[in-house]
């Protein structure tokens, strides 16, 4: 965590005494270009919508939804939550996200290591779901619940054959008979909950457009709680993440001409509730480069090399034709230097 060495005290105090953004949930469940997340790292849950999608949306004081038919999304305004915005490489551009934390003593959920019915669920987000049966999948994770909604009695039977043991425990069919019943996910923290109502792909098969779960239990054993990519502050867990609207790219990944005002909005959230490092080097970065000054070491550690190339091809975005751009973008962003993009590492199947 020397990432946060340098930061000023002050902005940092500054940032973290700030009463909830209750109005950043309202703007952000507004947009449908806007996605969101939920789980830990190796099990999540996303949750996006087509800009001509039914929709039922709902905002108030003190939390926002959305629902639509493939699923839905309910996020509370909590008196101890933390917005952090902040950027990470991918192999040709850059991710942006806001993590929605508390503190690592506010976070834990149940924490269940084992297959657990817990009841019907008196939380739904469609009041037809009001008596299916929730079984906890038990994969023992710090800052949420993962569990499956059922409504088929005799399924709900089955599942209580193999209550209390391990999902993943060699011979257990109860993993087998979820997969082949296609139950609605249902991704808990203390922030709120998604749920999915598409179908679970097959292992070989692409996830559905729209929203989705992951479940990589390789990637859960770690036992971490985002990935090593993602700067969060020390203490603080992300509960959920708002995915804003990107510059370059739309919801599919897909690439689109370069949106400034996009682009701004999220720099201004970065300058708000950011790391005041990380956006001091992306500023120190382009002025050099603007200034025309050779490459040279403005950033050290992980996180600083990495806002030193996210602000190198963020600036190859927008277009800017700096004579020294080619000199620094060679110098610092050929080869993954790290090796690694593991937030994105749940992005690709389940």
């Amino acid at each position: 965590m020397l990432f946060y060495a340098h930061c000023d005290s002050s902005l940092w105090a500054a940032m973290t005494a700030a009463s909830p953004a209750i109005d950043l949930l309202q703007r952000e469940i507004a947009d449908p270009d806007t996605q969101w997340s939920l789980g830990t790292f190796g099990a999540i849950a996303e949750f996006s919508r087509d800009p001509c999608e039914p929709v039922r949306l709902g905002q108030a004081d003190h939390a926002v939804s959305a629902v639509t038919p493939r699923g839905g999304i309910l996020v509370k305004s909590h008196p101890g939550n933390r917005p952090f915005a902040s950027e990470s490489i991918t192999k040709t551009g850059w991710n942006q996200r806001i993590a929605l934390c508390l503190p690592e003593d506010d976070c834990a959920m149940e924490g269940r290591n084992a297959l657990t019915e817990i009841g019907p669920d008196r939380e739904p987000l469609r009041a037809e779901d009001r008596d299916a049966v929730l079984f906890d999948l038990g994969f023992g994770a710090l800052q949420a619940d993962f569990c499956v909604r059922i409504s088929d009695r005799d399924i709900i039977t089955r599942l209580r054959e193999h209550a209390g043991r391990d999902v993943f425990e060699p011979g257990n069919p109860a993993m087998a008979i979820i997969l082949a019943a296609n139950p609605q996910r249902v991704f808990i923290s203390r922030l709120g909950r998604i749920e999915v109502y598409q179908t679970i792909p097959p292992p070989s098969g692409k996830s559905p457009e729209g929203p989705h779960t992951h479940v990589l239990p390789r990637l859960l054993k770690s036992g971490r709680t985002h990935a090593a990519t993602e700067p969060v502050p020390p203490g603080w867990i992300p509960c959920a993440h708002i995915y804003p609207a990107h510059p370059v790219r739309d919801g599919m990944g897909e690439a689109r001409p370069f949106d400034a005002v996009r682009h701004r909005s999220f720099q201004q959230l970065l300058a708000s509730c950011g790391d005041p490092e990380s956006l001091a080097i992306k500023r120190r970065v382009t002025s050099a480069v603007e200034a025309g000054e050779p490459p040279s070491e403005l950033a050290r550690g992980r996180h600083g090399r990495t806002s030193l190339r996210i602000a190198l091809r963020q600036m190859m975005a927008e277009g800017r034709t700096s004579p020294a751009l080619p000199a620094w973008l060679a110098r610092f962003d050929g080869a993954d230097a790290d090796g690694s993009y593991d937030d994105a590492a749940l992005h690709h199947n389940g």
